[in-house]
This record gives C-alpha cells, sequence and structure tokens, in this order.
C-alpha cells in the first residue's frame, strides 16, 4: 500500500514534501518528507521528547500523509501534539521497529502490511488494543481479529502501471498480464522494487507466486531477468525517477513500467483543470496483488493513552476519508466515502491475486532470498 502509500504535496498548503516538485503530487506508495504544521514536528526528534504526556509519537514508512486540517483537529480535540517519524519504505520502517522493540521510537506504528504482518507479531512489537469504529471494518480485512494488536486501515493493489504517450509513440499495446511482461515487446521496459526492502517489491513478488505457483514462479522471475527487467531499492526511486510517467519526477526516467498501485493513476491528474477524459497513465490489471495496511500500538509505547487515542483517530471516518487523495489508497471504513476523482482515474480491481497470510507466514523469508539470489546476482 503500503506500499503504502504515497507523495502528496503542495508548497501553498504548507505541507512538507520532497525538494523534486513544486505542485501537488500524490503517488501511491509514498509521502516522503515529514509533515511540519501546527503540533506536527519533523522526523528525528529525540526520545525524551516522545516521553512528553502531550506528545504522542506516530512511526511510518515515508508513506505516510495527512491534510494538515485533519490533524489540527485531532491535536485540538485530543490536546496531544502528534510527532511523525519516518522510515523509509515499509520494510526498512518495520525492520527498524523490531530492532528497537526494546526501547520503541514511538506510541504507535503505521503502515505494516499482511505481507510483513506476521514478522511483527513474531517479534512481539504491538500491544493488544481494539480500536475504536472497527465494528465499520469487514471481517476480510481483520487478519488479527484474535489478538487485536494491529489494526486495519486501508487497504490497496499493488499493480504494474505504464505510461500511456511511451505506448501510443511506440504503437504498442500495453501489458495486461504478467506473462505478458515476459515478452520481447516488453523488453528492457520494467522497473520494479527490491522484494528484500521495499512492500510494494515483496507485494509484485507474492503476486508472481500466486500466479505461477510456487513450483513455478522461479522460472517466470528468471525470463523476466531475461527480458531485462531493472531493480531498485524502493518505490519512490522506481515511480519518481525510473518512470517515464511521472510527472513528480525532476528528470523523466526511461522506463515505461513501473511496479505501483491500481490507485497512483490519480496522482498524475490531481489538480489539473479541466480534468482529462484519461489519465496520462494506465494499470495492467493483470498484474494485481491485494496489500492490507494495519496500524498498532507499540509495545513499551511511553504515552500509551495518547497511542490508544491516536489508533481511534486513525480509523475514525474523517481520517479515512481524508486518506484517498493523500495516501491514495482505499479507506477499510464500509461508510467512508471515497472522491470521485479517485474512483474515476483509478482501476478497480475485482479479482486481485493473494497469497493466504499463513503461507506468507511459513515462506516468506525462503522466497526472499531465493528471490534475491536469482535477480540480484
Amino acid at each position: 500500500m503500503g506500499p503504502r502509500l504515497f507523495l502528496a504535496s503542495q508548497e501553498e498548503h504548507s505541507v512538507g514534501h520532497t525538494s523534486r516538485t513544486t505542485t501537488r503530487r500524490a503517488a501511491a506508495a509514498v509521502a516522503v518528507a515529514a509533515v511540519t504544521m501546527g503540533g506536527v514536528a519533523a522526523c528525528g526528534s529525540s526520545g525524551s521528547d516522545a516521553a512528553d504526556a502531550k506528545t504522542v509519537t506516530l512511526v511510518s514508512h515515508d508513506s505516510f500523509n495527512a491534510s494538515k486540517s485533519v490533524l489540527a483537529d485531532f491535536e485540538k480535540e485530543s490536546g496531544y501534539k502528534v510527532r511523525i517519524l519516518k522510515g523509509g519504505d515499509a520494510g526498512k520502517a518495520v525492520n527498524q521497529a523490531i530492532l528497537s522493540k526494546d526501547n520503541p521510537q514511538g506510541d504507535v506504528f503505521f503502515g505494516i502490511d499482511n505481507t510483513l504482518l506476521s514478522r511483527g507479531l513474531k517479534a512481539g512489537i504491538f500491544a493488544p488494543y481494539q480500536a475504536k469504529g472497527l465494528d465499520t471494518v469487514p471481517d476480510a480485512l481483520q487478519l488479527d481479529k484474535a489478538g487485536h494488536h494491529v489494526t486495519p486501515l486501508d487497504y490497496g493493489d499493488t499493480c504494474v502501471n505504464y505510461d500511456r504517450a511511451y505506448f501510443t509513440a511506440h504503437h504498442l499495446v500495453p501489458p495486461k498480464t504478467f506473462n505478458d511482461l515476459i515478452k520481447p515487446q516488453y523488453k528492457n521496459l520494467l522497473v520494479t522494487e527490491n522484494s528484500a526492502t521495499s512492500s510494494p517489491g515483496l507485494a509484485f513478488q507474492l503476486g508472481t507466486i500466486a500466479a505461477y505457483g510456487q513450483d513455478g514462479w522461479q522460472d517466470y522471475w528468471k525470463k523476466l531477468k531475461a527480458n531485462g527487467v531493472e531493480v531498485v531499492d524502493g518505490w519512490e526511486q522506481a515511480y519518481n525517477e525510473r518512470f517515464s510517467g511521472s510527472a513528480a519526477g525532476k528528470d523523466k526516467g526511461d522506463k515505461p513500467l513501473v511496479v505501483s498501485y491500481a490507485s497512483s493513476p490519480p496522482v498524475e491528474v490531481l489538480g489539473k483543470k479541466p480534468e482529462p477524459k484519461q489519465g496520462p497513465t494506465g494499470v495492467a490489471t493483470g498484474t494485481c496483488f491485494r496489500q492490507i495496511e494495519f496500524g498498532g500500538l507499540l509495545k513499551g509505547a511511553k504515552n500509551a493513552k495518547g497511542g490508544k487515542e491516536l489508533l481511534d483517530f486513525l480509523l475514525s471516518r474523517k481520517f479515512q476519508e481524508d486518506m484517498p487523495l493523500q495516501m491514495f489508497v482505499n479507506p477499510v471504513r464500509k461508510d467512508a466515502t471515497v472522491p470521485a476523482l479517485f474512483t474515476k482515474y483509478g482501476a478497480t480491481i475485482d479479482k486481485p491475486a493473494t497469497v493466504a497470510p499463513e503461507t506468507i507466514t511459513a515462506h516468506r523469508e525462503q522466497w526472499i532470498k531465493q528471490w534475491s539470489s536469482l535477480v540480484l546476482k
């Protein structure tokens, strides 16, 4: 969702963002810079500050973003100041949370998804808490319903995105499926993220495992490697630096195919007047894997009371309805309204690829090692 999940920024709105963009851009996996408005402080704050009873600290991946007014409402209603600490892509952020579990960096962690959930649960980084509003969330999204160590907060589908202009100029039909990506006409066109360090990268790998099975996915990746797939560390590099269809990057990349999200295309039309009939990027709908993203109260949190209130807020309808155009993910609440732009330009995936959580738990580390040995060497 993520990852996660999105470069959403606009200088005149006083919300921090990457220096490479001066117009509002959101990308379906990362809001790179720290929020620095009102009571929300930038990354890198000291642990002693987090102990302040009037401060609640949210630890997340780079994808977290929210409207200034929405966070300000929470601060006003709760009396807490919110500090946001960002730790890179979801995989890196989760690893850091595990490494620091004896002295957690904050009170709440946002951004562990179903591809990494069992790792966090096994490490014991979360304390049980049943957030208010959980009755509005479908059971299918509540993967830890028995323990309530984590709360589902959003979901999305990792999919290959394509640059329409490139395929029009080269008189090529864009790919639709995993199998299309290994065809000669798409040689050297795809960039994906590292499965070992990136949540969308791992989700894409799991999508191929769902499609080709435990006995066939490695052969598929051999063919994908032979067809020139490029691998980079994380989503932000893949989408904003290497993808030719991203308007957020200062310098256009040369890859017209990128592993991103079904909800990424609305990013490229956000703020455009008049709105185009069709967005400049599209989705290969046969390459999608469903991600569910969770938040949880960190075990040993210095401000557990504030952390519980923050989790309640993250599941509130106000925050859930703010998410689609801030992080470009779907809200989990059944009663949340989704903006028209989000549904008009994003792709709806009726049958995304999935892998059972228990299967991911049993094989994830082995699959990542096999993928790394096969693709990165």
